[in-house]
């Protein structure tokens, strides 16, 4: 039974991963997809809303299940999302300090404090 479970948490794991390649690959089709409106600027700021509220919980939940540890690397791994975010920022005439100073740094805290819970 652990097995099948492992096996189905691995699969959603891919799926989410491609369920977000959709959004940057083929926005529209991934918004409709979704359910709501390409043009809903409140849909689309509530989606990124509720993905950094979860990203939060996950961090806090792996650190009390798992220990600091496993949370240095899962901080470390959740950097991508500030760094996505900094391309994404460039990539839509944003400015280099929005994407540096805001994202950037955020990515770089990560990777840093996860690393000193990881191998501290």
């Amino acid at each position: 039974m652990v097995i099948a479970a492992l096996v189905v948490a691995l699969l959603v794991c891919v799926l989410i991963v491609l369920i977000g390649a959709r959004f940057i690959v083929a926005p529209r089709v991934a918004v409709a997809g979704y359910g709501v409106p390409a043009d809903s600027f409140r849909a689309l700021t509530s989606i990124k809303g509720v993905r950094d509220i979860a990203s939060g919980i996950v961090l806090v939940v792996v650190l009390i299940v798992a220990g600091r540890q496993a949370l240095g690397w899962v901080m470390v791994a959740a950097a991508i999302t500030p760094i996505g975010d900094a391309i994404i920022v460039r990539a839509n005439h944003g400015t280099l300090s929005t994407a540096l100073g805001i994202h950037g740094a955020t990515a770089a805290v990560l990777v840093a404090a996860g690393l000193v819970l990881a191998l501290g």
